[in-house]
């Protein structure tokens, strides 16, 4: 089974290029499922046919789905959640306060990913297709596993087996969950595991950001990439959303316009490299309907199957040695040069010879401050250490 996931910031296209991708895939003949996470679900639009939270068959080898999030939540945490809530009430809480703290923070992400695998699993869906939120939900929503699963720990770690506790067991008793709610929070932490492990195998799932040439767009997918790196998200290329074309423009608007779209168009294929640049030309009308999205697919495509895994590797990560931390980033095809690096607050543009790239990076590395760069196995290094005035106060 291949995922792939389409994200980046609202507006951009993600809808019509999740579905274009599901139309190819479907007419070379694999069982195909697209799948919307956003609450505006737009895709019942751009397929032109009303969707449900279960899949519908649309044509040969395609299906789609809208996954409504409410159902799923008391479809599979409704009981669950009922029988903590009780637990609460009968602890003296608050009828609402006991509703509220009875979900799990970030249960609506969970349902919603765990609704989309079983739905690929028992369908025998070849290719799954998801057109995600916008980016901060979507990074919000594929931290949820780890985030779940630390939840989930701290709760069935209350089991109080250890003889240490023997003592303190008739007092902490009164104050945590059934056995019952332990078992629940046990078995969904388990299928949460085993989902993590599908979403972060290369083999499987890819992820691909979805841009227009506009800067504000691409600082958005670059701090996406970076989180999806550090989370262990594979990125196997990028998609570049309503480029213009080149034509002999005689109205000033429209020179200007492709003049500073093609700027952008270039700074996307230098700062993603090494991953794949896929071009949709901008079209002066919606692409609406099946037919039109196979058109758009193969106006991006070309003859190159969309579902194959079309990059392999760590785009960048973060490795701590002793107080340094170092970013590693893969640059096979960049020769070594003078190495410029200019740093301001969460960002870090590198300049070696002609090739300039842009980070956004994480948070642990923002407040430090960038020491040595050097190329190492076809890769640049950065080392990170924290600024003087924190070595000295730590001292």
């Amino acid at each position: 089974m291949r995922i792939i996931l389409y994200l980046g910031k609202g507006g951009v296209g993600k809808t019509t290029i999740s579905a274009a991708t599901a139309v190819r895939s479907a007419a070379q003949g694999k069982r195909t499922l697209v799948v919307s996470t956003d609450l505006a679900h737009s895709l019942a639009d751009c397929l032109n046919t009303p969707l449900k939270s279960e899949p519908k068959e649309l044509a040969p080898n395609l299906w789609a789905q809208e996954v409504n999030v409410l159902d799923e939540m008391r479809h599979n945490w409704g009981k669950l959640q009922e029988k903590l809530s009780q637990v609460l009430r009968k602890r003296g809480v608050d009828l609402v306060m006991a509703e509220e703290l009875a979900l799990i923070p970030g249960m609506d992400e969970i349902v919603s990913l765990l609704n989309i695998y079983r739905n690929a699993r028992d369908g025998n869906f070849e290719v799954v297709v998801i057109d995600a939120a916008p980016t901060g939900e979507t990074v919000r929503l594929l931290s949820m596993p780890d985030a779940f699963q630390w939840y989930a720990g701290r709760i069935t770690g209350l089991k109080l087996k250890s003889s240490t506790l023997s003592l303190a067991r008739p007092f902490i008793k009164a104050f945590i969950p059934s056995g019952e709610v332990l078992d629940a929070v046990q078995l969904l932490s388990e299928r949460v595991k085993g989902l993590r492990e599908v979403l972060s195998n290369p083999d499987i799932s890819s992820y691909r950001p979805v841009v227009n040439p506009e800067r504000m767009v691409i600082k958005e997918a670059l701090r996406a990439e970076t989180y999806l790196a550090l989370f262990g998200y594979p990125i196997d290329s990028v998609v570049c959303n309503r480029v213009i074309q080149p034509g002999n423009y005689t109205d000033q608007f429209m020179q200007d316009l492709y003049r500073n779209q093609e700027k952008l168009r270039l700074q996307i294929h230098n700062t993603f490299a090494p991953l794949p640049i896929w071009e949709a030309p901008y079209h002066s009308r919606e692409i609406i309907g099946i037919p039109q999205l196979g058109e758009l697919a193969q106006a991006i495509f070309g003859d190159v199957d969309p579902t194959q895994v079309f990059y392999r590797g760590t785009i960048q990560e973060v490795i701590r040695q002793g107080d340094t931390y170092v970013l590693r980033l893969p640059l096979p095809h960049v020769e070594m040069d003078k190495v410029v690096m200019t740093k301001k607050g969460d960002e870090m543009i590198i300049e070696i010879g002609n090739f300039k790239r842009d980070i956004t990076l994480p948070a642990i590395l923002a407040n430090q401050e960038a020491k040595l760069a050097r190329f190492v196995n076809k890769a640049l290094e950065i080392h990170f250490t924290a600024p003087v005035e924190e070595t000295e106060k730590s001292a």
